[in-house]
């Protein structure tokens, strides 16, 4: 998305200019959804200075109620005039991304967007200037019912890189572009993905704050032009048995000064020693940032063999089974992807374990093993143990687990949003053990 530098007076113009009346200011909370508190324009002035506040204790994972009042602080470079109109008449809709402030005017702990400041910060300190982000977020339609409430029927039965008639959404995924592209995203490519009625829309990279913030857009934009064609789109990883889930491959590089610090035009792979050293990191803490990147117990049914998601720590430039592939391109483009992420993580949380994982294989100076270059799935589990290759945890539980137990991830989320969220998945996971599902009674049901 193009950046433009914003000030308060240049802001207050511009929404007169754009007969703006509502401003959504717009924060994230820890389970990554996006909340806002909508205020008239007639407060825009008082919203800029970071005098609004709101009762953080309605918020999950936020604070108790006797810690309820936080202030919203918009980064002014979020400013975005949304292209839908407030009814029939000619006022606009904007919003501004906001950190969130406890009362003495410092960031709070458990804001995501400002965690992750902290850790860029961080990487500041270590002599880096830029960790950047391309995304690759997939999503399903689903058709709504007459009274406009989503149904399990899928809106076309199309395949990879497909065309209209079997993409019956490529006006849907048509409109959502143009939307983008109008609020200053550059889009690269929009296509049909693997399985029936799954959609894959990437844009441009950008600094890991920005292209979080931009998810978080794109996710708004999507659910809302989807809704405008009679559809229902749903980030959900795995809304369907037998076909692919929904994955948002992360493409990550680290830049300081002189450019881009994976590329080292002297080596054979033309791979410096830093990126090997980051790639360590992301394999050694895989386990335990797990739970951040697939928070959800639906996340590991799509983390299962033969539906092209990772299941196994290992990485490769010349292959997508593992959970690292170093696509071909060099020079500023050298980049890691990572392919276990998928779109119900909150993306700040999420960038924020990626680097500190990264950072501290750095840090550390950790070597990868010898890349795995054929097929995981294909190699026995006695073939893979041979090769140091572990799997990724099998459940949201499991995952839980290796998030407990290792300091370097926790440190990523800090005490507040890391306690929150283990008892919030906790529960969560428990909630659905309890659950009796349809395959069970159809499995069991008569037999016993």
């Amino acid at each position: 998305m193009t950046q433009v530098k914003w000030t308060k007076e240049t802001i207050l113009a511009d929404a007169k200019k754009n007969n703006v009346r509502f401003v959504r200011l717009m924060f994230t909370d820890i389970n990554g959804t996006i909340k806002n508190v909508e205020v008239p324009s007639s407060q825009l002035e008082k919203a800029l200075d970071g005098m609004m506040m709101f009762d953080g204790s309605s918020i999950e994972g936020f604070v108790r109620i006797e810690e309820s009042d936080m202030y919203l602080v918009p980064d002014y470079n979020t400013w975005l005039v949304f292209n839908w109109k407030d009814s029939d008449s000619d006022a606009k809709i904007a919003r501004l991304i906001c950190d969130v402030e406890s009362t003495d005017r410092q960031p709070f702990s458990g804001d995501p967007r400002s965690n992750l400041k902290r850790i860029l910060k961080k990487m500041e300190d270590m002599g880096f200037s830029s960790f950047n982000l391309g995304p690759e977020p997939e999503f399903f339609l689903f058709k709504l019912d007459q009274n406009g409430e989503a149904t399990m029927n899928l809106n076309d039965d199309g395949g990879y890189f497909d065309l209209a008639p079997h993409d019956l959404a490529e006006n849907c995924r048509r409109e959502i572009v143009l939307q983008l592209e109008d609020l200053g995203f550059e889009i690269e490519a929009s296509h049909h993905e693997v399985a029936p009625g799954q959609h894959e829309i990437d844009w441009k990279y950008s600094d890991a704050l920005t292209a979080c913030d931009n998810i978080q857009t794109f996710k708004l934009i999507v659910k809302s032009v989807a809704r405008r064609h009679n559809l229902h789109a749903t980030f959900m990883p795995k809304p369907m048995f037998g076909i692919a889930g929904s994955g948002m491959h992360c493409n990550l590089s680290l830049f300081n000064e002189s450019g881009n610090v994976f590329y080292d035009e002297t080596t054979e792979d033309q791979l410096s020693q830093t990126a090997y050293y980051f790639i360590g990191g992301l394999l050694k803490y895989a386990r335990a940032f797990t739970a951040v990147c697939n928070p959800l117990v639906n996340s590991y049914k799509r983390l299962v063999p033969g539906y092209e998601a990772p299941v196994y720590v290992a990485w490769s430039g010349q292959n997508r089974s593992p959970l690292l592939r170093i696509p071909a391109s060099r020079g500023n483009s050298t980049r890691v992807e990572v392919r276990s992420v998928d779109p119900a993580a909150n993306p700040y949380l999420a960038l924020a374990v990626l680097l500190e994982a990264g950072l501290k294989g750095i840090e550390d100076k950790i070597m990868p093993p010898a890349a795995i270059d054929r097929n995981i799935y294909a190699m026995t589990r006695e073939e893979r143990l041979a090769e140091g290759v572990n799997d990724l945890p099998g459940s949201l539980r499991e995952a839980l687990k290796e998030l407990k137990q290792e300091p370097v991830i926790l440190d990523a989320l800090g005490d507040h949003i890391a306690q929150n969220f283990i008892a919030e998945k906790t529960i969560e996971y428990f909630s659905y053990q309890k659950q009796v599902t349809q395959w069970e009674i159809e499995k069991y049901f008569n037999q016993y």
